[in-house]
């Protein structure tokens, strides 16, 4: 089996694996406990950047298209978030708060690596699941990527990631979500890299797993 394959030739992967779910689990606990959620928001983008480099870490080789795709995407998430911060013809009329760092313009250096880390693990996890056609791909693809949304977006707000006009989260923010998903989802379709690393599904199943535990540790 190619996923036994992927664990046993690759020790980066074991290691990897451990490593995203022991950073989880940390940051489970850091915004659990009211005494400790000041420092976890302050590592929350060291925590992305974190995740990016266990990512290319978990590649035993890496050609340009990789880290092309990385750039591209990321620039596309970016510009994404920009439109609809600055010009509201995306997702909404919402705005960012600190938790995501650094910010540009208004919207945090780190959404690129953001869109980048879960348009990869959910492209990855479309590659595992063996569907033959690449727009079937794409579609469920999208529709994953969605529902984590919904998972996300009131946490996002109470932990100060973004916040909406009124506390009201549109329909059109999921519907943006899910045709810039399509989009990224064909470009990484597209390029031509390792698409099968465990590693990515792990990520995807970790963010699930870390925002449903949130929901209900309040």
């Amino acid at each position: 089996m190619e996923r036994t394959k992927d664990l046993n030739a690759n020790p980066r992967v074991r290691k990897a694996i451990v490593l995203i779910f022991l950073f989880h689990l940390i940051g489970l606990v850091g915004f659990y406990l009211p005494i400790l959620q000041p420092l976890f928001y302050q590592l929350v983008p060291w925590h992305l950047l974190v995740m990016l480099v266990i990512i290319g870490y978990s590649h035993r080789t890496m050609n340009q298209d990789f880290w092309v795709f990385v750039g591209m995407i990321s620039l596309i998430g970016f510009a994404a978030e920009w439109v609809g911060v600055n010009k509201g013809w995306l997702f909404g009329n919402y705005t960012y708060g600190e938790t995501l760092g650094t910010k540009l313009d208004g919207i945090p250096l780190t959404i690129g690596v953001v869109w980048f880390l879960l348009i990869y693990s959910t492209g990855v996890l479309m590659q595992y699941s063996r569907i033959k056609y690449v727009l079937i791909r794409v579609i469920i693809g999208a529709a994953i990527m969605v529902g984590l949304d919904v998972l996300i977006e009131p946490i996002a707000v109470r932990f100060d990631y973004w916040h909406w006009a009124n506390n009201i989260i549109p329909d059109k923010n999921y519907i943006c979500w899910f045709f810039l998903s399509v989009f990224m989802l064909f470009i990484f379709e597209i390029f031509r890299f390792k698409k099968q690393s465990i590693v990515g599904i792990v990520l995807l199943a970790m963010q699930f797993v870390f925002f449903t535990a949130l929901h209900f540790l309040k």
